[in-house]
């Protein structure tokens, strides 16, 4: 028998996970878009809760976002709130709706088992962080890491600064997507 591609295996393992995503949405009165915005939110942190960090992680335009979060926050599951500092700026949040929509639609056992099979073979994980890495370099993505596997992450006797914001970080932002996230 001839052994699949890795290409294949990905592409194949990418096919449930959108299949299983698709079913949870139908069950849920939801399109993917919107269980994709709320999974997002619920992971990033405050440097990356904006439209514009959220239409960039999902590879979509602002427009489609911006009507996505108008929906959403028409069904009261997200909210939006002006930066203090910058009145311009607007930051998203899940709402307990929202929150609760989310551990609805949390994966399903078969890919918790699935993920652990990953979580045991650290060097296999490490394969597709690279991998994912060079396919986010040659389309020119941003990587959105977790704040504290990036290159400006510093512990102090104090706690938590990103060095590139040289603000504080706090534990749970630390664990959280970050757009602004660097390997390098």
């Amino acid at each position: 028998m001839e052994k699949s591609s890795v290409f294949d295996l990905i592409e194949r393992m990418s096919a449930l996970i959108r299949s299983e995503e698709r079913r949870r949405c139908t069950e849920l009165g939801l399109q993917p878009v919107h269980l994709q915005v709320m999974d997002y939110l619920s992971r990033c942190n405050r440097y990356s809760d904006t439209p514009a960090a959220l239409a960039n992680y999902l590879g979509m335009t602002r427009g489609t976002v911006s009507q996505t979060i108008l929906l959403l926050e028409k069904k009261g599951y997200l909210k939006k709130t002006a930066d203090e500092k910058d009145k311009r700026m607007v930051h998203l949040s899940l709402l307990a709706e929202g929150d609760a929509l989310m551990n609805k639609a949390s994966p399903a056992d078969l890919y918790s088992q699935a993920s652990a099979i990953f979580n045991e073979n650290i060097n296999q994980e490490n394969v597709f962080i690279n991998a994912l890495n060079a396919l986010q370099k040659a389309n020119k993505s941003q990587s959105f890491g977790l704040c504290k596997t990036c290159k400006y992450f510093t512990e102090t006797s104090v706690g938590f600064v990103c060095d590139l914001t040289k603000e504080q970080l706090s534990q749970g932002d630390s664990e959280k997507i970050c757009q602004e996230h660097s390997l390098s």
